[in-house]
């Protein structure tokens, strides 16, 4: 049977309008400037005094299954998804074993997925040193594009590339439906930064003294640099993956308006949440990298989504066990780099976005319709309009509540986030018109996502 949605805020076109939205066999058929009354014919769904948003779309995640199942999987960190109002997740290239950098590879990760997965799963596909003749086979088998690193990945099976690799991987690219992205730091020309990290191992000063902001500055000169050199640069696609430091913008603004590189960029909900100078010592499970900076820089990555030099926020869900976290100690060198937040992003990024005095509207566009933009699906995701699919978070963007241990899904509990007051809750989340989540309930018993293999049109 039919169903419609109704509620007083509903997200179309960028503004909040009264709605009813129809749905027959999980897409929108149909959308009606006002709120209809039940009927017998439709299964009706009334969320009047809520806000009705957009399924969120988070184009950075690692699942890391298989290889790596006990860091994270396809269940347990589909369902955290779910519960955030995520309802798409691109599944990163690491930190499985084995990485998808073929198609072998890809499909051990798809037959590892199969009927686990609570919300829909695409795929990137990796670019490393040896894998040149891989990556057309990858672009027809269905990944929506390639990530890189330009630096030690922390894992051995995913090597880094040199500046030949970028070259030869953006030829190849040049003119196929895919998006080749960046983890943009790379040692500096003088070489890695001299740290004593002997002195204070446990302070996270000395991190970030480890991690400055010219390996990043490095790394995008480089890229904008080759991609200058490259004769198909009017139709690569390039994406910087979570940049952290605000000296990168100029130069990814200066690609994108006067170089006429098509390049796009993202940042993550923990640079626009957390600050270097709040960071505690020993707190590990704040480790990332690039690393958090400081709240000049924090306010600079704010001023760039608004001017939209960086189009999308995502999660960088980068889970481990407890052990590689090295809480005890508080090692910052030792611990594994990555924060846990997948499920929590809607609520932090309206917290910090409230406070700053800008529109849920905004918060919406970077989290769905810019990042279904960046992975090639905006005309199934990312929207409320006719023909999507009809993934909906109902919202209610006033209540406020604490992060505790049972808001948190994935697998592993550690997480920065843990203990902050947040606005915004996730009453419910829908996927083609199937409730997958209720705040209520709890994660739906039955996995209906679908995975995402069908080559990219654009």
């Amino acid at each position: 049977m039919a169903s419609v949605f109704v509620s007083s805020r509903v997200l179309i076109n960028g503004a909040f309008v009264p709605a009813s939205v129809y749905v027959n066999d999980g897409v929108i058929t149909d959308i009606k400037a006002e709120i209809v009354a039940p009927s017998d014919d439709l299964i009706y769904h009334d969320f009047t005094d809520k806000t009705l948003l957009p399924g969120l779309v988070d184009s950075h995640v690692h699942l890391n299954e298989p290889g790596r199942t006990e860091w994270e999987g396809f269940a347990t960190g589909t369902q955290a998804a779910a519960s955030g109002g995520v309802t798409t997740v691109i599944d990163m290239p690491l930190n499985a074993i084995p990485p998808t950098t073929t198609v072998a590879n890809l499909n051990t990760k798809l037959a590892a997925a199969q009927e686990q997965t609570f919300v829909d799963v695409g795929f990137w596909g990796g670019v490393v040193p040896d894998n040149t003749n891989d990556l057309v086979p990858l672009v027809d088998a269905g990944v929506r594009g390639f990530k890189c690193f330009m630096i030690e990945s922390g894992v051995d099976e995913f090597p880094a590339v040199e500046s030949e690799h970028i070259a030869t991987a953006m030829d190849i690219l040049k003119d196929k439906p895919a998006v080749y992205m960046f983890h943009a730091e790379m040692l500096p020309p003088e070489g890695e930064a001299k740290v004593d990290v002997s002195a204070l191992p446990t302070a996270y000063s000395s991190f970030l003294d480890s991690r400055p902001d010219t390996y990043e500055t490095t790394a995008i000169n480089t890229i904008v640099s080759l991609a200058q050199q490259c004769d198909g640069k009017d139709t690569l696609k390039l994406h910087i993956v979570h940049v952290s430091s605000a000296e990168t913008l100029p130069i990814i603004a200066r690609a994108q308006n006067e170089l006429g590189i098509n390049l796009t960029a993202e940042t993550c909900f923990h640079y626009l949440t957390f600050t270097s100078e709040t960071i505690p010592h020993k707190g590990t499970h704040y480790k990332c990298c690039p690393p958090i900076r400081t709240h000049q820089n924090q306010d600079a990555l704010w001023a760039a989504l608004e001017a939209g030099v960086l189009q999308t926020v995502v999660s960088d869900h980068s889970p481990c066990t407890p052990a590689l976290k090295d809480l005890d100690t508080g090692d910052f060198f030792k611990s594994w780099g990555g924060v846990s937040g997948l499920g929590l992003g809607l609520s932090v990024l309206w917290t910090e976005a409230s406070k700053r005095g800008i529109g849920l509207e905004k918060v919406s566009e970077w989290t769905t319709k810019n990042t279904a933009r960046q992975v090639g699906l905006l005309g199934r995701k990312g929207e409320i309009a006719l023909g999507r699919d009809a993934d909906f978070v109902v919202f209610d963007a006033e209540k406020e509540f604490v992060i505790s241990e049972q808001d948190l899904h994935f697998k592993n509990k550690i997480s920065p986030y843990r203990g902050l007051s947040l606005k915004g809750v996730v009453e419910e989340t829908f996927l083609r018109g199937n409730s997958i989540y209720s705040a209520e309930s709890g994660v739906a018993k039955q996995p209906v996502g679908q995975l995402i293999v069908e080559k990219r049109t654009e």
